[in-house]
C-alpha cells in the first residue's frame, strides 16, 4: 500500500477502468472516491471497495489508509472528496463539456420550463440538443427517468461522452443548488448559463436564504470571460450575481430596464401575448403558456437564444409553436364550466406566482388543492398556507409525498400560518381533488398543486403510484364530465 498526497488526474486515469463513489459499484481496476455524505460516510466502505477490486482510494483523511488494512493499493489523500470524483469523472470521459455546449440554467422557479423553451428554440434553428432536468433526461429518441434534477458527477459525465459520441451540439442542464454545494458539476466548462430567480426553497439543507444564494452563484462565479449568463434584472439577488461572474452578461426583465425586455402583457385561459423589446428589434410574441411567470421564462430562453445569435423570426416561430410543458400550470381538458389545472408549484413563491397568475382569468372562485413534502424544509410549509388560503378563494390541504414524516404532522405545521377558515383538510389526495372539483362552478378554477409532472406518492418508504392528472381525470368521468 502507498500513500500519495498529491493527485495528478492524468496519471491515475490511463490504467483505471471506472470510477465510483459507491463501493457496490466498484470493480477490478476502479478508482474509489470516499465521500462524507449527509447518510452514509464513504471511508466506512473503503474496505468492500478494494475487496470488489480498486486499485486506488481517494480520501480526505490520509489516517484512513492505516485503517483499510494491507494491498496493493494506492491512496490518495485530498482537501475535498467530491471535487476530486468531478475532476475525476471530467478526465476519465475525456472532457465532454469542452465539445458539446453546455448551458447551465439555475434559480428557484422556471428551470424546467426554460430548458424546454430552448429546447424548441434549438430545434427550430437545425441544432441538436439534450435536456438534463427534473422531468427526465433526454437526447435524441432515449429518454431517462430523472432521480435527480442533477445527477452525479460520473453519472453526469459518462450521459455527456454518450451525447457527444450521438451528434448532440448542446446540453440543457438544470442545476441545482445540492448540485452545485456538492460539486457535482465541478468537472463541467459551462457555454453560458442563466439565472431565474431566488426565493425561499430548501432551508432544511442551506439553513439560511443567503446560503442558497451564495451555492447558487457558485454557478456564475466560475464561468470565463468567453462564456455569457443571462440573468433576472428584476430580482434582487440577480442584480446582486451580476457583480460576481466574469461572463458577459445579458439580462431580461419586465419591471426593470434590462437588455431583453416585455411590454403590454396580455393573457386568457389558452394563450398570453405580449410586444418583446430588445436591441435586434420590436415583435409581438403569443404563446400557449399563461402567466406573468411565464413570460419571464419566455424572455430568459429569448435573451439566451439571442445571445446565441438565434433570429427573432426563429425565435417568434419557435415560441408560438411551442406547446406546454407537462406539469407546469398544464390545462385539463374536459367538458366542465370551470376549468382545471396542474401544476408542479411547491414553494411559497411558485404558489403566489400560479395563483395570481389564474385571478387574472378567473371570472369565479379560485380553488386549490396543496399539500408539502415530508423531510424537506419545514419553515415554508406554514407560509404556502398562508399564501394559498390568503390568495385562493378555498384550499383543500392533503398529502404530497410525506415520505418517512407523519402525514397528519405535516398539515399541522401547513396549519400554524392560516389565519383564515377557507379551507378543509382531506389526507387521502384522490378524495382531496374530488372535493375540490365538487366545489367548483360555472367559471371557476381549480389549480392542484405541488406534484406536476410526478407519477408516485411516497408514505413511509413505501411508493405507490399516484399522478395528479389521472386523478383529476377519473375524478371528471365519476362526475360525468
Amino acid at each position: 500500500m502507498k500513500l500519495c498526497r498529491q493527485m495528478n488526474i492524468k496519471q491515475f486515469i490511463k490504467p483505471i477502468k471506472g470510477i465510483s463513489c459507491n463501493s457496490k459499484n466498484v470493480s477490478d481496476g476502479f478508482i474509489f472516491v470516499a465521500i462524507k455524505g449527509n447518510r452514509q460516510d464513504g471511508n466506512k466502505f473503503i474496505r468492500e471497495a478494494i475487496a470488489r477490486g480498486a486499485k486506488t482510494v481517494i480520501v480526505d483523511d490520509a489516517r484512513q489508509s492505516k485503517a483499510a488494512g494491507k494491498g496493493k493499493v494506492s491512496f490518495i489523500a485530498v482537501k475535498d472528496t467530491r471535487k476530486a470524483l468531478a475532476k475525476l469523472a471530467a478526465e476519465f470521459y475525456n472532457h465532454p463539456s469542452s465539445k458539446i455546449k453546455v448551458v447551465g440554467i439555475t434559480g428557484t422557479n422556471g428551470k424546467t420550463t426554460i430548458t424546454y423553451l430552448i429546447e424548441a428554440l434549438l430545434k427550430k434553428s437545425g441544432s441538436s440538443p439534450a435536456v438534463i432536468g427534473t422531468i427526465n433526461y433526454r437526447f435524441k429518441d432515449k429518454i431517462i427517468v430523472s432521480k435527480n434534477t442533477t445527477p452525479g458527477p460520473v453519472e453526469l459525465e459518462s450521459m455527456l461522452a454518450d451525447m457527444l459520441r450521438q451528434g448532440v451540439d448542446y446540453c440543457l442542464m438544470e442545476v441545482s443548488s445540492h448540485a452545485l454545494h456538492q460539486e457535482r458539476v465541478g468537472g463541467i466548462g459551462f457555454h453560458s448559463a442563466i439565472f431565474t430567480n431566488l426565493t425561499q426553497d430548501h432551508l432544511d439543507y442551506h439553513k439560511t436564504l443567503e446560503n442558497y444564494f451564495r451555492t447558487k452563484a457558485k454557478l456564475f462565479r466560475n464561468m470565463s470571460p468567453n462564456t455569457f449568463a443571462v440573468i433576472n434584472n428584476d430580482d434582487n439577488y440577480g442584480k446582486r450575481l451580476k457583480k460576481l461572474t466574469r461572463a458577459k452578461i445579458i439580462t431580461y426583465g419586465i419591471d426593470t430596464n434590462a437588455r431583453v425586455m416585455a411590454r403590454d402583457i396580455e393573457f386568457d385561459c389558452k394563450r398570453t401575448r405580449f410586444h418583446l423589446v430588445c436591441p435586434e428589434g420590436k415583435i409581438i410574441l403569443s404563446s400557449r403558456l399563461i402567466g406573468k411567470h411565464n413570460v419571464y421564462n419566455i424572455l430568459a430562453a429569448v435573451a439566451w437564444a439571442l445571445g446565441e445569435g438565434i433570429k427573432l423570426s426563429t425565435i417568434k416561430s419557435a415560441i408560438e409553436e411551442f406547446d406546454f410543458v407537462p406539469g407546469r400550470l398544464q390545462r385539463i381538458v374536459s367538458r366542465s364550466k370551470f376549468s382545471v389545472f396542474i401544476d408542479y408549484a411547491h414553494t411559497e413563491d411558485a404558489l403566489k406566482n400560479v395563483i395570481n397568475s389564474l385571478r387574472h382569468l378567473s371570472k369565479g372562485k379560485i380553488i386549490v388543492v396543496f399539500g408539502c413534502g415530508g423531510e424537506r424544509d419545514k419553515t415554508k410549509r406554514p407560509k404556502m398556507g398562508k399564501t394559498v388560503t390568503r390568495l385562493s378563494d378555498f384550499a383543500v390541504i392533503t398529502n404530497d409525498n410525506p415520505r418517512s414524516e407523519g402525514p397528519l404532522d405535516i398539515i399541522e405545521d401547513i396549519k400554524r400560518g392560516i389565519t383564515k377558515k377557507n379551507y378543509c383538510v382531506i389526507p387521502d389526495r384522490l378524495k382531496a381533488i374530488k372535493k375540490s372539483l365538487s366545489l367548483a362552478g360555472p367559471g371557476d378554477i381549480v389549480l392542484v398543486a405541488g406534484k406536476g409532472h410526478e407519477n408516485h406518492q411516497i408514505t413511509k418508504g413505501r411508493i405507490a403510484h399516484f399522478d395528479d392528472q389521472e386523478a383529476v381525470r377519473k375524478c371528471l368521468r365519476s362526475m360525468n364530465y
